[in-house]
């Protein structure tokens, strides 16, 4: 935040100024710098010089460009350089005066082994905020296994909520865990920035974020419930054990759409809706408890209703009542719908290889405040002679890194 090297990142955000330097390899804790970055921090995305990282080959690829890593990189200035090797690693420590905060998931252990500890970065940079995110977390038993996200998804008992009743768990077609171990980095940088900002006296610290426990927390009553209650909270389909009605129907059209009606004054508008007032004085649906226990009966009653109406019909009817419910939306869908346009909730990211490529807007919104859409992620080692530069690298110590094979 206040050293030398120039900022590159949008100064419109609130950490503008903030430099984070990106080890990091495949989605979580990417994600967590890249949404720095979508806030104004300068984030230099760092790799090896083969481009090993995982996400670049993942799917979606075009024309064999890797089009999931230019859209989860946004905002980022790319980079080269093997810490494995005497010059790599020579070359890191003189660069890490320069930065606020160094990103990193690798298996616990890892940079020590490199001579990386942290006892030698804070040596380097005192005020330094070390990210580190993994799986389990720094200590414990299996501090050392590697971390995927539909692991720690299912070992965080987040997967064991989801699935039908007489079928297995299931897994969402999306890695949901790094996104929240993400959110959780992002949360944590941004802390610790927050509080480097308000005493210049203020030491580093290290982030031991353990992506297990960033989605465990998300599940706030499952201890409560199983200590108090004795009860094992599993996948019951689409209904909300905890409220009624809430789940997914199907209109005579096959249109499945999502409804909820927990409060009992949005179900007595629900029942007008489907012509059953009846349903509002009967002691099986008078209140959230009573609907919840005869969640089958209500269910049933709900679907033979939706299953003999065209989805128009039920829409208007939902809408005119104003009973929360909405179509399971594809990306087509979004694309098209107008309160997602109204927003402008897809933005353009430029991009050298396809002009721009469409992503996920800007979250939050700050009311006034307007920050440009991001660049795609970069090439491999793309700004490697600009970074470099700007940290005080002459052009031949570059040339000598590349020759030695460090960038």
């Amino acid at each position: 935040m206040e050293h030398g090297v120039e900022t590159k990142g949008n100064t419109a955000g609130p950490l503008a100024g903030v430099r984070i330097l990106d080890m990091a390899t495949v989605v979580a804790a990417p994600f967590g710098a890249t949404l720095c970055a979508d806030h104004g921090a300068d984030v230099i995305k760092l790799e090896l010089p083969d481009g090993s990282d995982a996400l670049r080959g993942l799917q979606p690829i075009k024309d064999g460009k890797p089009l999931w890593w230019k859209t989860a990189n946004r905002g980022k200035r790319g980079i080269t350089l093997d810490v494995r090797t005497n010059e790599g690693r020579m070359a890191f420590l003189r660069m890490l005066p320069h930065f606020d905060v160094l990103v990193e998931n690798f298996r616990t252990g890892t940079l020590d082994r490199w001579g990386l500890d942290a006892k030698t970065l804070f040596a380097i940079n005192p005020r330094l905020i070390i990210l580190r995110l993994t799986g389990f977390g720094q200590t414990g038993p299996y501090k050392t296994r590697p971390g995927y996200a539909r692991i720690f998804e299912a070992m965080s008992g987040l997967t064991n909520l989801t699935g039908p009743v007489d079928g297995p768990p299931l897994h969402s077609n999306f890695p949901i865990g790094d996104a929240v171990a993400g959110l959780f980095g992002a949360f944590s940088i941004a802390s610790e920035v927050a509080r480097l900002r308000s005493s210049p006296d203020e030491i580093g610290v290290e982030i031991d974020l353990s992506a297990t426990e960033a989605l465990f927390r998300f599940l706030d009553p499952l201890p409560v419930e199983h200590e108090q209650l004795q009860q094992v909270r599993t996948h019951e389909g689409n209904t909300a054990g905890y409220t009624a009605p809430s789940d997914m129907y199907r209109s005579r059209d096959d249109v499945y759409f999502s409804l909820v009606a927990s409060s009992n004054s949005i179900f007595a508008r629900l029942c007008h809706c489907i012509g059953k007032p009846e349903w509002i004085s009967d002691s099986r649906f008078s209140s959230n408890p009573a609907r919840v226990e005869n969640m089958a009966a209500l269910d049933a009653g709900l679907r033979a209703w939706f299953e003999q109406q065209p989805y128009e019909n039920i829409q208007n009817r939902l809408e005119s009542e104003n009973v929360p419910f909405s179509k399971v939306y594809t990306i087509e869908d979004i694309v098209r719908d107008p309160q997602f346009c109204a927003r402008e909730a897809i933005i353009r990211l430029p991009d050298p290889d396809y002009g721009s490529l469409p992503a996920p807007c800007i979250v939050p919104r700050a009311v006034g405040r307007n920050i440009e859409p991001p660049r795609s992620g970069p090439g491999i080692g793309e700004h490697n002679d600009q970074v470099y530069e700007e940290l005080g690298f002459s052009p031949e110590e570059i040339q000598h890194l590349r020759r030695t094979g460090a960038i």
